[in-house]
């Protein structure tokens, strides 16, 4: 049973989830947007009945995670993502661990695997490399990519800020719908994420982050030498699984095809055949089927 703790990193009280053998080696499992820890309800006992203890953050503005001050910046760059994670592990005294995520989770998890190698056993992440190239987001896609961003533009605006701040949930399941088109999940299911989009920082922290991506809001002063590295799109030496779900509507499976030149290490890539943008929701088994092949052999 997933026990829920607290944790102090440098800005946050970060909630998690923890379970399975304290001993044994850590894997810690990451959401993104418009998500939670409850993405990886089916994903845990699987990984935890292999012999591996389970951490499972809510993201900075999800669920019971909070800031320290009100004066601190509310970020939801991909460096502040990755350093949380970072601070994370050392809060929690994790010398090194199996990363796995997908959305941001799957975006902070490259940041800490491609910046700070030594701290990760292997990764997990869906859609294949992750880190944004900030420099060439002016740079347009195809107009069929351009219609599924629709979302970012609309967060570009004001009139995105209020349709998010007064409608979060109805965006979300939206999203999800869009998103995961194959996917049949109920109300209940909804529900019980986005409770997490109440957090005070929620609205602040996403707006931020696609603004951010886009050039188009300043980031925070402290992460400033981490983007600057992340510029350079560093890669990856960690031992690597990157899924994709082969009917996911936001990032097509066409898009990871050519990513192995960003991995240096051991790389496989598995499409999850009838799966969406959540395969940690929609495909459970298979996705814990990935994590645990790699604690178990890297």
């Amino acid at each position: 049973m997933a026990q829920l703790a607290h944790v102090r990193t440098s800005v946050l009280d970060v909630a998690f989830e923890e379970s399975g053998p304290a001993g044994s080696l850590p894997v810690v499992l990451l959401h993104g947007y418009p998500y939670d820890v409850r993405a990886f309800d089916e994903v845990v006992p699987i990984v935890n009945t292999a012999g591996f203890r389970t951490i499972v953050p809510f993201l900075r503005g999800y669920g019971s995670t909070n800031f320290l001050s009100p004066d601190t910046p509310r970020s939801g760059e991909q460096a502040a993502l990755g350093q949380d994670l970072l601070e994370l592990l050392d809060a929690l005294q994790i010398r090194k661990a199996v990363l796995a995520g997908f959305d941001w989770g799957g975006r902070a998890a490259c940041v800490v695997s491609a910046l700070w190698p030594e701290r990760v056993r292997g990764l997990v992440s869906c859609t294949g490399y992750q880190i944004q190239h900030i420099a060439s987001s002016d740079k347009p896609a195809g107009p069929e990519q351009e219609r599924r961003f629709w979302y970012q533009y609309y967060f570009q605006t004001e009139r995105g800020r209020k349709g998010l701040a007064e409608m979060r949930g109805e965006l979300g399941r939206l999203l999800w719908k869009l998103w995961s088109p194959t996917w049949a999940f109920d109300d209940a299911t909804y529900s019980r994420t986005a409770s997490s989009f109440e957090n005070p920082d929620f609205v602040n922290v996403v707006i931020h982050s696609y603004r951010h991506r886009m050039g188009n809001a300043a980031g925070d002063p402290r992460y400033a030498s981490i983007e600057s590295r992340l510029a350079t799109l560093p890669k990856i030496s960690v031992p690597t699984i990157v899924i994709h779900g082969a009917v996911d509507d936001v990032n097509p499976p066409q898009k990871s095809e050519g990513h192995q030149k960003y991995f240096t290490g051991h790389y496989e890539r598995r499409l999850f055949e009838n799966v969406g943008h959540n395969p940690p929701q929609e495909a459970p088994r298979a996705f814990a089927e990935a994590v645990v092949d790699l604690a178990t052999h890297s």
